[in-house]
């Protein structure tokens, strides 16, 4: 994680399309008056949860998948969570790791009760079968025994995801120098966090070490507070829904200023309001201050990272 944090603060040094305005992060944290933002990791009730392994399988496969809903004007993460956990509720063995080997498209749309293929479709597919094959090869078919490799460390599971799944290998070269994102591999450490409030499966002692989980939302959301700064041919790209290149210059800058403005606000909190707050949390308020305003104009990138 830390060089999640090193990158992203180089990336913000070094940015010409995107800049960090450091006086409406201080106006963001005032407008908190003491009170920190509290959002329910499940607070839309779409997630499969049974306190047990089988959760443990579901988030994992989940995280897998989840990345890139925009080309679908009418598909977001909501469908995916819901319809993920309707199929384990259907049948258990929906995710074992021999079966996530074999779905084709034509199932995965099936299991969400998606009427038409899937952004991205052939990726998805790819990253389950990626998924399925290296449970059984390392960890006897079950994400829990991914997870109790780690003993408890929320950057050893990050690492051990990282080294074990190259689809979650969420990495940039920019201006010559390697940047670490981690965006799904720090989400799934952060969804077993979150659904077993930090117990059990979600204990982890260095949870604060997690950055938020750089995607579409949050950058669109700092930047209507006025935190993230477009240059004119970025802001005119986004807002006119141009899609913009996965590695380039300006899309590394959108993740990776946004990773060290959050880390910068959780700095402030710590400053002016004397409390601590993770990473994770503000994630969650910003992420769901941005679903909830539909005008929310995000860039457009085509990705299996986020």
């Amino acid at each position: 994680m830390e060089q999640v944090k090193k990158s992203a603060a180089w990336v913000a040094a070094r940015s010409t399309h995107v800049t960090v305005d450091s006086s409406a992060l201080e106006k963001l944290v005032d407008k908190l008056e003491g009170s920190l933002p509290q959002v329910n990791w499940d607070f839309e009730g779409i997630h499969y949860f049974d306190n047990g392994p089988l959760t443990v399988q579901y988030l994992l496969v989940l995280d897998a998948l989840n990345f890139c809903f925009w080309p679908d004007e009418e598909l977001d993460y909501s469908h995916l969570a819901s319809g993920l956990k309707s199929a384990l509720e259907n049948d258990k063995s929906a995710f074992d790791a021999d079966r996530l080997q074999s779905y084709t498209g034509q199932e995965l749309r099936a299991i969400l009760k998606w009427p038409r293929p899937l952004p991205l479709e052939d990726e998805r597919v790819r990253l389950l079968h990626e998924v399925g094959l290296e449970l059984e090869r390392s960890f006897d078919g079950k994400a829990v025994n991914l997870v109790e490799r780690s003993g408890k460390s929320a950057v050893t599971l990050v690492d051990l995801i990282a080294r074990h799944f190259p689809g979650f290998r969420d990495h940039s070269v920019y201006k010559g120098h390697q940047v670490f994102l981690y965006k799904r591999a720090q989400i799934f450490v952060a969804d077993l966090w979150g659904a077993f409030k930090g117990e059990g499966y979600g204990a982890f002692g260095d949870i604060s070490s997690l950055t938020i989980f750089a995607d579409y939302i949050v950058p669109a959301i700092l930047r209507q507070y006025g935190v993230l700064n477009y240059d004119l041919s970025l802001a005119k790209a986004i807002d006119s829904n141009s899609e913009i290149s996965a590695g380039s210059e300006p899309e590394v800058e959108i993740r990776a200023c946004s990773i060290y403005a959050v880390e910068k606000m959780k700095d402030l909190i710590k400053a002016k309001l004397g409390q601590r707050v993770l990473s994770i949390e503000l994630d969650l308020w910003l992420w769901a201050l941005g679903v909830q305003r539909q005008s929310l104009q995000h860039h457009r990138t085509l990705s299996v990272y986020y």
